[in-house]
């Protein structure tokens, strides 16, 4: 056996991890590579190389160093242009979005879905998948697995979605099996060359997911993440980088958080709950505005945010939802004590719109708040739903390379 294949046998284990680093910009060189895994300079050149050959990354064929750097230049390690992508979806109130999502988070092509979302989800997901399987035919990318966003909580290990509340889908919608048997009707390859088996979650934790990868909360060890979709409001935690998602994948539901006891009757039976009182619609309401057809709640809310902020009733709306929100935010930050805070969808706008006053509220109804110790930012990833079900679906790559494409 060659010297060369020595150190890739004893590579091998640290192929995935070798491959998450890269995916997560994390090992931006050979150099940060070697030191990130451990191994020696050639163990881990013989490990890029690996992933090279198997078309999921590139490395440069010139060390170069960057600008102000000392010792050797090292290689430049980026995931492969051109490589291997998964089908992420994500189904929403409004409709759907489907996409080819490549490693790093990449969005290689997109499709939006249908306006009016159908009551039974076997229609829904038929046109999710028939949607990327255009987009792959399109591209001729090799697909290697499919992942699927819903607005529900996510039983484990079913795949049950149990409150699609703003979807009518009845509860209890088996969505994984029904988004596998699509993807078997239509033919999605997945990992290992098999027919792709559908992965699901919760949009909210796959953005969390997304954005602690790729996005506001890298680098975070305990990051909370509060956002709206186009309808209610979601919440998620990553600890050490592993969604938390409790016994059965159903952690973290904070739109159900009583933040005005006496106010809007709330679809889970209580009142004044988030999920009622700082979504998009409930912005709307208070606004004076009348919700219309024309654009999503959650587009129609921004608009007014971004040009009608100086109209007395939609700031007296923002500040509102702000103190709601700030009321909400505090008391997750007593019970989980996070090191930051992320938020997104109407609520990146109202952080955006008086970032003071909804830091302030935070600070003064919480006990670690107070000392300004949590950051509050707002997500930066375009379709961080997206990029979290393409997470997903990436993961039995990153886990075992080899296998997944079929070595």
């Amino acid at each position: 056996m060659t010297l060369t294949r020595t150190r890739l046998e004893r590579g091998r284990g640290a192929l995935g991890p070798a491959l998450e680093l890269v995916h997560t910009g994390r090992a931006p060189t050979r150099a940060v590579l070697t030191a990130e895994l451990g191994v020696t300079r050639a163990t881990a050149g013989a490990v890029a190389a690996e992933l090279e050959a198997l078309g999921l990354i590139q490395v440069d064929a010139r060390p170069g160093a960057a600008a102000g750097s000392q010792g050797r230049p090292s290689h430049r390690l980026s995931v492969a242009p051109g490589g291997p992508v998964v089908l992420a979806a994500q189904v929403h109130a409004d409709g759907f979005r489907a996409a080819l999502v490549g490693l790093g988070g990449t969005i290689v092509a997109t499709a939006p879905g249908c306006v009016t979302v159908s009551a039974d989800p076997v229609d829904v997901l038929a046109e999710v998948v028939a949607a990327g399987a255009a987009l792959l035919r399109e591209t001729g990318r090799r697909c290697l697995g499919a992942g699927l966003a819903v607005p529900s909580a996510v039983a484990e290990p079913e795949g049950e979605a149990l409150n699609p509340l703003h979807l009518a889908w009845p509860q209890g919608a088996p969505v994984r099996e029904i988004f596998s048997q699509c993807l078997a009707g239509a033919g999605i390859p997945g990992a290992g060359g098999a027919t792709a088996v559908g992965v699901t979650g919760n949009d909210v934790n796959l953005a969390a997911l997304a954005e602690h990868r790729h996005g506001a909360g890298r680098g975070a060890r305990h990051l909370l993440c509060v956002a709206t979709g186009h309808r209610g409001v979601g919440g998620a935690l990553v600890l050490d980088g592993r969604l938390h998602s409790g016994s059965s994948g159903l952690a973290l539901e904070v739109g159900h958080l009583t933040v005005c006891p006496e106010g809007q009757l709330c679809y889970c039976g209580s009142r004044g709950c988030l999920d009622v009182e700082t979504d998009p619609l409930a912005f709307v309401t208070a606004a004076g505005r009348e919700p219309g057809p024309e654009v999503s709640l959650l587009q129609q809310s921004r608009d007014l945010l971004r040009t009608e902020y100086a109209d007395p009733a939609v700031r007296s709306a923002a500040h509102s939802l702000i103190d709601r929100l700030g009321i909400g935010l505090a008391g997750l930050v007593n019970i989980l004590n996070p090191d930051r805070i992320i938020l997104g969808g109407l609520h990146r706008e109202l952080l955006d719109a008086d970032a003071d006053r909804l830091r302030s509220v935070v600070a003064d109804r919480s006990l670690w708040g107070q000392s300004g110790s949590v950051p509050i930012l707002p997500c930066t990833l375009d379709h961080n739903s997206l990029v979290g079900a393409a997470e997903l679906a990436w993961q039995p790559v990153l886990d075992d390379p080899l296998a997944a494409l079929g070595g």
